[in-house]
């Protein structure tokens, strides 16, 4: 399958910026079951730095403010051909080490809830209990557009009982490593059944198996992820995959406006 993808973030200030960077992390990765075909990133009001590769393999882009910037515009999109392989990424690549990956973060913490709920999760295999473990917190945590907080930790989460594809994936991540897995956070793109236009990407968690390698578990929609999905950037928590973040001098104010579209070519 083939999907094409255009993800424009604006942001438009209420006085003018004398300076600011950003980290973009928008470009999806090639690797066994997916294939970047086509891509590029264009800037409106600022202008690219460099590009770098991160230790989780992430293509970073660096953007800078023009001087007395009032809108910058980030424009990412290209087309992507995918492979289903029923949520198996496959063997752990890369030079960071395995077990970094089971280090709790602020984000995912665990406590007595998460705790709690993974001494109830049961299966005859460790792939099994990690289907069991999804399928757990698609039940207890509602997916509530607006209802979560971009700091909350998965304490939080299961306390509330409601969240969004982040928060899904934070819980699951914080449950997995408990159980003994390390655990990765993935953002991405979703071609969502029906829907072209959307406000932002997606997330979910993968879980390493012995003998399978990286799986993937989208909370959220109670799956695996399949050839609608495209990987782009992972780490430990949202902060290290998010597709923007950045820093700016000034106190001027901002309004961000999204416009996303998958689709399949």
């Amino acid at each position: 399958m083939k999907l094409r993808i255009r993800h424009s973030t604006r942001y438009d200030f209420d006085a003018a910026v004398p300076f600011g960077l950003q980290q973009l992390r928008k470009t999806p990765k090639s690797f066994r079951s997916q294939k970047v075909l086509e891509w590029r990133t264009e800037v409106t009001g600022g202008q690219k730095e460099l590009s770098f590769d991160d230790y989780h393999r992430n293509k970073v882009e660096l953007i800078s403010f023009e001087s007395g910037t009032r809108h910058i515009e980030l424009l990412s999109e290209g087309v992507v051909e995918l492979t289903d392989t029923h949520g198996v990424t496959g063997p752990h690549e890369g030079t960071t080490p395995l077990w970094l990956f089971e280090r709790a973060t602020d984000l995912t913490k665990p406590g007595k809830l998460s705790r709690e709920l993974v001494r109830g999760i049961d299966g005859s295999s460790e792939l099994d209990r990690l289907h069991a473990l999804s399928a757990e917190l698609h039940a207890r945590v509602e997916y509530t557009i607006g209802a979560s907080h971009p700091d909350w930790t998965t304490e939080k989460v299961l306390e509330e009982g409601k969240g969004v594809c982040q928060d899904h994936a934070h819980a699951f991540l914080t449950c997995a490593r408990l159980m003994g897995h390390p655990a990765r956070y993935v953002s991405g793109y979703l071609m969502m059944d029906g829907v072209q236009d959307q406000d932002a990407m997606h997330a979910w968690a993968e879980a390493h198996v012995d003998g399978l390698g990286w799986v993937g578990f989208d909370v959220s929609n109670g799956i695996s992820p399949d050839a609608r999905y495209v990987r782009v950037a992972t780490g430990l928590d949202y902060s290290q995959a998010a597709p923007v973040l950045g820093t700016r001098l000034g106190d001027a104010g901002e309004t961000l406006s999204v416009a996303l579209e998958v689709a399949q070519q």
